[in-house]
């Protein structure tokens, strides 16, 4: 087979994967996108201040209808921290929100098999139960103290100041919150209202845009390592044939892939499907998708939130619970005798069919198109800011970071991506030289402003251009311009 015919086959099987859970990821984002438009966060945030059990499952229901990304998670777990909440239970809040949400169990019935859905919630919940009863010993009262001091210190805020000193930390005495931005409105007339289903619509299209490249890289890679990647290479990684001790192999390696894997949220969920069809165990797959809160740079965002010393006990506590919850997961499937699911391979070699999964697929997209109308067309009512490096909506009142720049007000859906802007800025800062002219981002052509061939208005700032082309590529794709400067 040739070199070119395999990257075929793995594009292929890809767009086999992706089309099969299309209508699952729209409805999936479409749940989230109503659930944080319509529910109210504040009073969440006030239960949530202590570890006992009632208040862990507080924080796993508030968690499973508050679904995002890993990093906005980690975001939200941080903010909730820092106002108040338990650490531990702001910890199981963050695997709530990522491993137990509609989308990943659609996404995993889809690819994997309804055993993996069902896995991820029993799953989920001895993750939480364990956590809940490590975490009081673990993260103590003194370590506790120590991640405020360092998250204080780092957002500029007196480490020895216990009150809500943060330029951006607001309380408000109103009901209003990051899920609910309309506490002056009943929920029922919300319900009805065209401003309501125009924000859900703006969730929708916000988580889709942030975790757009998660997306591509997990099912493209997924596809390309189904065809490159011999079987012999997984039997090499998963150990077989030595019972309990084979499954507990697999059940630790799992999270040490998704580490050194660098996707998160549901694009980890085709490598998944790929490590089933690999030979990998069942818990040892359950443990790689719960393993996405550990990837190397969310523990870089922990130890930048909280230090080092929680990070690695984050890390540790983490890694053991999530292979102790796929390796439970698996012998308690085989005690109730639920049967194993069929490898990925018997579905991507037959491709996408005329079935219904293709009707499902043209509903979605067209209720896809509605959505993005409302989405296009709505009114702006100063409640919501798109994060202007990951593209997520944030609600003004709440945001994680925020920064001035030009004399406009940004706001970030976290810390990474304030920090992403304040390099991207700095970076190009730095391109205007001393007799005034500027640098041209995409082919890095001196031009003056008086001179130049175009010109565009982003984030604030203008950039000048050598050519029409230049800028239409810069229009296109600003980020990768910018970053890259």
């Amino acid at each position: 087979m040739t070199l070119l015919r395999m990257l075929g086959d793995g594009v292929f099987d890809a767009f086999a994967m992706f089309w099969d859970t299309l209508w699952a990821l729209f409805l999936g984002f479409a749940l989230s996108g109503a659930i944080q438009a319509f529910v109210s966060r504040d009073r969440m945030q006030r239960m949530l201040g202590d570890h006992r059990p009632a208040t862990l499952a507080k924080a796993t229901f508030w968690g499973v209808v508050s679904s995002s990304c890993s990093y906005a998670a980690s975001a939200l777990a941080k903010t909730l921290f820092r106002r108040g909440a338990d650490l531990t239970t702001s910890l199981v809040f963050m695997i709530a929100s990522t491993n137990l949400v509609v989308e990943l169990g659609l996404v995993l019935w889809l690819l994997l098999g309804w055993q993996f859905a069902l896995a991820e919630f029993v799953g989920g919940a001895i993750m939480i139960a364990v956590l809940g009863l490590v975490g009081r010993r673990v993260f103590g009262p003194s370590l506790a103290r120590e991640a405020m001091s360092r998250l204080r210190a780092g957002e500029g805020g007196d480490p020895n100041q216990h009150g809500h000193t943060h330029d951006h930390d607001h309380d408000h005495d109103h009901d209003g919150s990051v899920l609910d931005a309309s506490a002056d409105q009943p929920l029922r007339r919300r319900l009805r209202s065209r401003q309501g289903w125009s924000d859900a619509a703006g969730y929708l299209i916000s988580d889709l845009t942030m975790i757009r490249k998660e997306l591509v890289i997990g099912f493209l890679v997924a596809g390309l390592i189904t065809v490159f990647v011999p079987p012999a290479v997984w039997q090499s990684l998963f150990l077989t044939g030595h019972g309990f001790w084979s499954s507990l192999e697999n059940a630790v390696i799992g999270p040490f892939l998704a580490i050194i894997s660098f996707v998160c949220s549901v694009g980890n969920v085709p490598l998944a499907a790929t490590l089933w069809q690999g030979g990998a165990s069942f818990g040892g797959v359950v443990a790689f998708v719960f393993g996405d809160l550990i990837a190397l740079p969310l523990l870089a965002i922990y130890r930048s939130y909280f230090g080092m010393r929680v990070t690695v006990r984050i890390l540790v506590v983490f890694w053991a619970t999530m292979s102790l919850a796929g390796l439970a997961v698996e012998y308690l499937f085989r005690w109730v005798r639920i049967p194993q699911p069929q490898p990925l391979r018997a579905m991507v070699d037959h491709g996408p069919t005329w079935n219904y999964t293709t009707w499902l697929n043209l509903v979605a997209l067209a209720l896809f198109a509605v959505m993005y109308w409302l989405y296009r067309t709505r009114r702006d009512s100063g409640k919501y800011a798109k994060d202007p490096v990951c593209g997520m909506q944030v609600e003004v009142a709440n945001a994680p970071a925020r920064r001035e720049h030009g004399g406009e007000m940004l706001y970030f859906c976290s810390d990474r991506c304030a920090r992403h802007f304040d390099e991207r800025n700095t970076t190009m800062t730095m391109q205007h030289d001393p007799d005034g002219s500027h640098r041209d981002p995409v082919c890095g052509m001196t031009v003056s402003p008086d001179t130049a061939a175009a010109s565009v208005e982003h984030a604030g700032e203008t950039y000048y251009f050598c050519s029409p082309g230049c800028r239409t590529a810069f229009e296109l794709k600003p980020e990768a311009f910018l970053t890259a400067s």
